[in-house]
């Protein structure tokens, strides 16, 4: 493992929100661009593609991704972003549109790399202080809690609010899947690697990456906005009607790693394929899934699902949290011999 590197493990930041007029048109999604920037300045980070539907707006990030839809932001970060940093600023922005926070989300796996985090990150302890002087009373059921797993580098670190209006009110047909990969596949992880000179952009080599990965090939359906960074590197995301998936990479050997995102619902059968899918393109030597709101059939599905793959299944873990339902956290690693 590397002394120093670059963080892949990213954080993830998912605020609800809601209106007292029946009315709201696009919502959250009436937000200007330098409102947006501002955030995201604060964050630490850019925007270097977008792409939308009439369902969402969706930013690939200088480090991972932006999601906003009428009533909700999705936002996660790697490297040594501020996260944290946009809670404040997009729940000031919301009132702006007469939209008020009923829940708050964060979660994340082990960090690589903590010792470079900076405030608020440098411990989960901090972040859940600075999570609970940053947001409003209203979000009165709170809990903040740390799955463990049989792998001592991997467990997934989860806080969540929620106002009285959303205790009893968690959507019963969404769920998210999020799936962190490290010690990927050496030959895998080179085709995230831009060759010097090469003469693209970041949008083509993207692209090109996409396709020659077999990443365009998780879901048939979903439209691609994708992104290379130079020297190396990769992020995706993909809309598919209502429904976001992303992918970031940061595949240099030593601190290897890539993270598939996707929210399912009950109404789509696809999951547990995508994800094997997803895993498949890296080859990696841990996987940890953590679902959050899917039922206990589907959990299992995608457990099968990695299994099929040569991965063993080491650690099964849940737990029950306000204004999100339940996560389930497993984790897996490879039956091959690893050099």
């Amino acid at each position: 493992m590397a002394v120093s590197g670059f963080e892949g493990f990213e954080k993830r930041l998912e605020l609800q929100f809601s209106s007292h007029d029946p009315d709201i048109g696009i919502g959250l999604r009436e937000l200007d661009f330098k409102s947006l920037e501002q955030v995201l300045h604060q964050v630490q980070c850019t925007v270097v593609s977008a792409l939308g539907n009439q369902h969402f707006d969706s930013y690939v990030l200088s480090e991972s991704s932006l999601f906003v839809y009428p009533t909700k932001i999705i936002i996660k970060t790697c490297g040594t972003t501020q996260l944290l940093k946009s809670v404040q600023p997009f729940i000031h922005h919301a009132r702006t549109l007469n939209l008020h926070v009923t829940a708050l989300r964060y979660t994340r796996g082990s960090f690589i790399f903590p010792e470079a985090q900076p405030h608020p990150h440098t411990s989960f302890k901090e972040e859940v202080v600075y999570l609970e002087d940053n947001i409003p009373t209203s979000l009165c059921y709170r809990k903040a809690s740390v799955i463990p797993s049989k792998l001592t580098s991997h467990s997934w670190h989860v806080f969540s609010a929620g106002a009285v209006e959303c205790s009893d009110n968690v959507p019963l047909d969404l769920y998210t899947v999020e799936v962190c990969m490290t010690d990927l596949d050496q030959t895998l992880a080179r085709k995230f690697f831009r060759h010097p000179n090469d003469g693209k952009n970041g949008d083509s080599a993207g692209r090109e990456m996409t396709e020659i990965t077999g990443i365009n090939r998780i879901n048939l359906n979903a439209k691609i906005c994708d992104f290379a960074f130079d020297p190396c590197g990769y992020s995706m995301n993909g809309i598919d009607g209502d429904r976001y998936s992303t992918i970031h990479v940061t595949p240099e050997d030593g601190f290897s790693y890539a993270s598939f995102e996707c929210v399912g619902s009950i109404y789509n059968d696809d999951m547990a394929d995508m994800v094997k899918k997803a895993v498949r393109v890296f080859g990696p030597g841990t996987v940890s899934v953590a679902t959050t709101n899917a039922s206990q059939d589907m959990c299992t599905r995608i457990k099968g699902a990695v299994e099929q793959l040569g991965m063993k299944c080491r650690s099964f873990s849940m737990d029950e949290f306000p204004a999100a339902g339940t996560v389930v956290f497993q984790t897996f690693t490879s039956r091959r011999n690893r050099i």
